[in-house]
Parts: C-alpha cells; structure tokens; sequence
C-alpha cells in the first residue's frame, strides 16, 4: 500500500502525518526541524512511500535537499496554493496543516515549487547581504539629514565618496553635534567598506562566468541584474518557454472573469520581488540613460507614446525578462538590428 506524508515545518519542530491510499491516518508525530531526525521517522520499511510534501518556507530547501539526497520522493509546494488549499480548515494547528498537507499529496493537488541549486542559493545570499548593507547605509544617510536639518543644517545634493566630508563641514564649530554625528558617521562607513567588498566579489563572480557576461550585452543589464537573473532562474530549461518568464517573475496583469464581467488588474507582483525590482531598474536605464539605439528601445518609446511611461517601464520589464531568458537558452548574445533580432 502507498503512502504519503505531509510535513508542516517550524523553526524548532516539524509536524508529520502519514495516511494511506484510502486517506487514512496512520500515524502522527513531531520531529525536530533536520533532516536526520526526520529521516530516522520516513524510511521506516513499514511506509511505502509515494509522495512526501513540505510547504516553500525558510527551511524548505535545507530539509528538501536532506531527504532528496537520501532517494526519497519529496515535493517542495506552492505556499499560496497550500493556504488556499488549508484555508477550508475550521482550526488551523500545525497537526492539521500536516494532515492537509499530506491529502494534497494523496489526491494530487498541488502545484510543485523549484528548489534552486546550491549555487543559486550561495549567489542569492550574496545578493541579499550586499542589499541589506546598501540599504541600511542609506538609511543612516537619510537619518542624518533629518537630525541636521532639525538646526537649519542642509546635506544637499551630494555623491556617496563626500557626504561624509560634507556632514564635518555643516558641524564644524558645533562640538555638540559633531559628538553626535560621529557614531553614525563610523557605523555609515563601515557599513560602505562592507558593501564595496560584497560589491567585488560579485563582480567577480560575473567575470568568471560566461553567461553572466553574456547576459550583460542585453541594454540596460549590468552585473547585479545578471547575476540576480542566474541565481532566480537557476535552470533555464525549467519553463516550457521564454514567454513564461514574465507570469513566474509576477510581472503579466491579473484576469479577473466571471460570467459576463471580465476585468484586466495590475500585475501579479508573484514570484521573485528583488528580481522583479531589478528588472525595472534595467528598464528605466534602458530608456532614459542608454544612449545607443536599439530596437528593444524602439519599441518601449512606441509603447510609452501609447500607453505611458510607467506602462512602457513594466512592458519592458517583462520583455527583458523574456529576451535574458532566450539569450541563455540559445547561447547567443543580445542582437541590436531588428531584423536579426530572435526575441
């Protein structure tokens, strides 16, 4: 008789149900969140096991990785589907989240979610601390501004490299002021030596890697975008098509019909977030700083001209999405003349 299994993880403790082909419990139980004690509980030789399910969350790809590298058939599943899918439960326990969670693999309901290589995962986190750093340094800028203005003090229009020695200036003949200052000054500065070294090791990672640098021939890509692309995609071969980039990027509008009434909303906004910001960036610098024509550029000033600026911004996010993918998929590089152009 098969079996499947549902897993409900927390941070300290992982609930497990295990029902068979009829939907019958035949065993409950909490394990602690690792891959071994779960392991010690699933190849038990009495369980047949089909389907093993665990909900996308902080330690799905850790726990995923652990039981996939021991053979057994574990599926990683849709957040937004399991909610939908526990929603109809009256109480929500961790017991019967696993209960419900172990009937969608039964029955087969369930959408399965990609669980990216180690290498992704090592790219992305690289990605994220280097974000954090930048914005918690901005964060201090903005801070100081504030606290200045507050004595008629004005920061102004000034680049990163002076606005320190800009800050010295404004406090300069007010030791009370500067005292103050100068903890956030040190804390903004080491804040920036920590993003400028995360900053290298991107670029040098982008430089080792020829599809990253492949990537970078597209207008309006740099290496933080290329490198975000790599690491949210992880295996191009995963979409059917490069159209369906756009819909997994939360970046193709929402259809709401129901009888006669059809509505057209606002993009999705699933999927990835930074990747999605970062396409927009691209975007942006696309039309209003590369300078070099293009078609891709051609047609999002005609879109713009229809449609407007902020349209255009979200049409050619989604496009460069789509363009990025097949340029990875064929292993060629982005073409300028419209004729020749694939995408």
């Amino acid at each position: 008789m098969k079996h499947y299994v549902g897993l409900d993880v927390s941070v300290k403790e992982t609930s497990v149900c295990i029902v068979d082909e009829a939907g019958k419990i035949c065993r409950e139980l909490k394990a602690t969140s690792h891959p071994e004690d779960l392991l010690q509980i699933l190849q038990d030789p009495a369980w047949r096991m089909e389907r093993i399910g665990l909900e996308a969350g902080p330690l799905s790809q850790w726990l995923f990785d652990g039981l996939a590298r021991a053979g057994l058939p574990v599926v990683c599943i849709e957040t937004r589907h399991t909610k939908a899918f526990l929603k109809a439960q009256v109480n929500k326990t961790d017991r019967n989240d696993a209960r419900g969670i172990a009937q969608m693999m039964r029955v087969n309901l369930f959408r399965p979610v990609h669980v990216k290589t180690l290498a992704s995962q090592k790219r992305r986190a690289l990605l994220t601390a280097r974000k954090l750093l930048q914005e918690k340094a901005i964060a201090i800028e903005n801070d100081l501004r504030g606290l200045l203005r507050n004595f008629g003090l004005k920061v102004g229009v000034v680049g990163a490299l002076k606005f320190e020695g800009r800050i010295h200036e404004l406090v300069a003949g007010m030791p009370d002021l500067a005292e103050i200052t100068k903890p956030l000054l040190d804390a903004r500065r080491t804040l920036r030596e920590h993003f400028a070294s995360l900053h290298r090791k991107l670029l040098e990672i982008v430089r080792g890697d020829e599809v990253c640098r492949r990537l970078m021939t597209v207008p309006g890509v740099g290496p933080v975008v290329a490198l975000a692309f790599v690491a949210t995609i992880d295996i191009p071969a995963r979409f059917r098509n490069s159209k369906a980039v756009g819909p997994a990027l939360g970046l193709t509008p929402v259809q709401h019909q129901s009888g006669e009434s059809k509505r057209v909303g606002r993009i999705s906004l699933c999927g990835d977030g930074m990747m999605r910001t970062l396409l927009f960036e691209a975007a942006q610098t696309l039309l209003t700083r590369v300078t070099k024509w293009s078609w891709l550029k051609a047609w999002a000033m005609n879109v713009a001209k229809r449609r407007g600026a902020r349209k255009a911004i979200i049409a050619l996010a989604r496009r460069l999405a789509v363009i990025l993918h097949r340029v990875w998929s064929d292993g060629t590089e982005f073409r300028w003349a419209k004729a020749a152009s694939a995408a």
